[in-house]
């Protein structure tokens, strides 16, 4: 059912977080806020308002009584105004200028690119530490304003942007540890570039379904551009050489990775992808978020050896060289044959006469009977067979099943079969 339009954000508050839709409830982030001002008030001592608001999705366009949202939001420290319809950055200040603990911001999915914010609205974000623009279509014009204003941003949010480019911000964000740009369509490494320029204090850069397509940066020019970097997700990217994934290296604090569904890994086995990634990148404590224990990165280093060993020299990857040193000439792994065996050559014993035959394995012991006829001269219906495994402790185990299949006997080479007479 569509919301009503041109609703004000009090208004909202009000209606959600009445005594009649939000009884008081106690727990993390839940109370009763009693403020003390102002008098007289109509709405005062009746909102049970958490210090985490969530108003998304109720057709917002405006901020409505300022007195009213500083009254009842003196204790709010996250706020979701996501898929509202606010388009006027001055309301947004208006809201947020009277949160004053106010640290987690959601305005995603609001029209906000229909207007242009001013460093004086911007001003009333200054305690903001997490922003979430996604699907705002926010410019990167507003994006700067925003960072000079936002002293101790720490988390920005700007996915499904429609950004192409990325237009570099007059002053560096030093506070910005993570920078979630997921969904928009960044395909040169010229663009990605100018984040690390701008936030050169970045922790996590998330670029999940973009379509970039090549790191084209010198090894030295990477470490400087991200010299904090712990964590990088490229899934879905464009990736398509090894060389890309090793210029990964060049980030000297890079923990963890995130690579699925990258051109490159399409020919690849599930088990070659994580291996071979695994050995090319050393420093990693993390893949497609599981941890590398130091049993698996000794295995996949050793499997990349055997990998490329078979290869000319010219096309050996130079990490070969460098696990080659750290373990040595591997020799290849035997091969093991774990199909079942068909057939055993076993000793049949019948009175005092020993005959070696080779027998089929997925027969049945009555076709066997059926089998030995001719050889021992006693009709299956007066025939006792008697199987001895060479290992056995126990002594012979008789056969009397007629339609058990012989290889679940465990039968082997060298073993031995006893016939004897049914005692009439």
């Amino acid at each position: 059912m569509d919301q009503p339009s041109g609703r004000s954000f009090m208004q909202v508050l009000c209606e959600k977080y009445s005594p009649e839709n939000f009884p008081y409830r106690r727990g993390p982030g839940m109370g009763v806020h009693v403020p003390a001002t102002p008098q007289g008030s109509p709405m005062k001592d009746r909102l049970n308002l958490p210090s985490v608001l969530v108003l998304n999705s109720c057709g917002i366009t405006c901020a409505g009584d300022e007195n009213e949202i500083a009254a009842f939001c003196a204790h709010v420290f996250e706020l979701d105004l996501s898929d509202n319809k606010l388009e006027d950055w001055h309301e947004v200040s208006k809201i947020v200028s009277n949160v004053p603990h106010l640290e987690f911001l959601n305005l995603s999915s609001n029209p906000l690119s229909l207007s242009v914010l001013e460093r004086s609205c911007a001003g009333s974000f200054a305690g903001v530490r997490k922003l979430v623009l996604n699907n705002s279509k926010a410019s990167w014009e507003t994006v700067h304003t925003i960072l000079q204003e936002l002293p101790d941003l720490e988390e920005l949010f700007l996915c499904l942007n429609d950004y192409e480019t990325v237009s570099c911000s007059p002053v560096c964000c030093q506070s910005l540890k993570l920078l979630h740009i997921t969904d928009n369509n960044l395909q040169d490494w010229t663009e990605i570039r100018k984040l690390g320029i701008m936030f050169p204090s970045l922790d996590t850069l998330i670029l999940a379904n973009n379509n970039l397509t090549t790191i084209e940066e010198s090894e030295d020019s990477l470490a400087r551009l991200f010299p904090n970097l712990r964590s990088i997700n490229l899934h879905k990217s464009g990736l398509h050489c090894w060389e890309d994934i090793d210029k990964l290296n060049s980030f000297p604090k890079l923990e963890e990775v995130k690579l699925l569904g990258i051109p490159l890994l399409q020919s690849y086995t599930t088990e070659e992808r994580r291996k071979l990634l695994i050995a090319r990148l050393p420093s990693i404590t993390k893949l497609n978020g599981s941890i590398v224990a130091d049993g698996e990165r000794e295995d996949s280093e050793r499997f990349f050896i055997r990998y490329y060993m078979e290869l000319p020299e010219e096309e050996v990857p130079f990490r070969y060289h460098e696990l080659v040193t750290k373990y040595g000439k591997l020799e290849p792994l035997a091969v093991v044959d774990l199909r079942p065996q068909s057939s055993a050559k076993v000793e049949v014993h019948f009175q005092d006469k020993v005959e070696e035959m080779s027998i089929r394995l997925d027969q049945t012991v009555a076709e066997l009977k059926k089998h030995l006829k001719t050889v021992v001269q006693l009709s299956t219906s007066n025939m006792l067979l008697f199987y001895l495994d060479q290992e056995a402790p126990f002594g012979p185990e008789e056969m009397k099943y007629s339609s058990r299949a012989l290889h679940s006997y465990g039968i082997r080479d060298g073993d031995k079969i006893y016939v004897e007479p049914r005692m009439k």
